[in-house]
């Protein structure tokens, strides 16, 4: 009984890790997805500056 619970929890622990590991690259997609968005927004205020 007690070496189930291990597998199990070995099992949960592996899932999670790979989860950590996914969400930081979306994390860091996102970011670079922001920042050209934000680079954009910057140009076209730059060029539409009136003085």
């Amino acid at each position: 009984m007690k070496m189930i619970n291990i597998k199990k929890l070995a099992l949960c622990l592996c899932l999670l890790g790979t989860l950590a590991v996914s969400a930081c690259n979306t994390t860091e997609g996102a970011g670079k997805d922001i920042e050209a968005a934000g680079d954009t927004i910057k140009d076209a205020a730059h060029d539409n500056k009136n003085y």
